[in-house]
């Protein structure tokens, strides 16, 4: 007979919280309007992303855009580029999705759902650019520790998914956290710190994010890592 505690030790660990935050009329709107045309749905199998996206550009993989600022900028900057942006928040959905339809955007498509089951099931291995996670939750208290999402499972998973030279790059206002991925990027032998042995990225190429300014007020501050798959 299985007890609550012998379910819930077979539960997944997971680095985020289902918020129940309530959706305004306008990301409510936007979810009804433009799920169909930007949200491709999980389904246990691999996404057809050449149909997905008009141009056969390189896909670029952001976990975490929270409301979205950032990564549409990255996309209405660079049309070249393909942006798959993965959340689990639909009042961040929402309003990334009316900015998409808002710019018309063509590079950009979204998926809702676990990120470690979306890169497992859903991507093909060596096919992805970059891999960049913008101040992910850094579960602070020790006891939390094992929530991050940044561990060397999953980074075996990104390098996996990464073409040869595709890139990871992390951002963090904690420096505790930074330390953490620092040691979790450089002990995975298939990765090459770009900025040299131990080293953060002083000039990283990325929009500032909310996140990160309310971090800058806080007197938090800034890491960014640059790691890129060997050959």
């Amino acid at each position: 007979m299985q007890t609550e505690a012998t379910r819930n030790s077979k539960r997944p660990i997971r680095s985020y919280v289902i918020r129940s935050g309530r959706l305004t009329r306008s990301q409510r709107k936007a979810l009804d309007d433009y799920w169909g045309l930007y949200v491709l749905e999980f389904q246990n199998e691999l996404f057809q992303l050449d149909s997905a996206f008009e141009q056969d550009n390189k896909l670029i993989v952001e976990i975490g855009f929270g409301m979205g600022d950032s990564l549409l900028e990255m996309a209405g900057d660079n049309p070249q580029q393909n942006y798959l942006g993965i959340d689990v928040h639909k009042p961040g959905i929402g309003k990334i999705l009316q900015g998409i339809a808002d710019r018309d955007l063509r590079n950009i498509k979204l998926v809702c759902h676990d990120a470690r089951e979306v890169l497992s099931v859903c991507l093909q291995d060596d096919s992805v650019q970059q891999v960049q996670i913008f101040f992910p939750d850094p579960w602070p208290k020790k006891r939390h520790h094992k929530r991050r999402l940044i561990q060397s499972e999953f980074v075996a998973l990104l390098v996996n998914k990464l073409e040869v030279g595709g890139a990871i790059h992390l951002a963090t206002d904690w420096q505790a956290y930074a330390e953490h991925m620092m040691v979790v990027l450089q002990s995975n032998s298939q990765l090459l710190n770009c900025e040299g042995e131990h080293c953060y990225w002083s000039n990283p190429v990325r929009p500032e994010t909310k996140v990160e300014n309310r971090g800058r007020e806080l007197g938090h501050g800034v890491w960014d890592l640059l790691f890129a798959k060997r050959n």
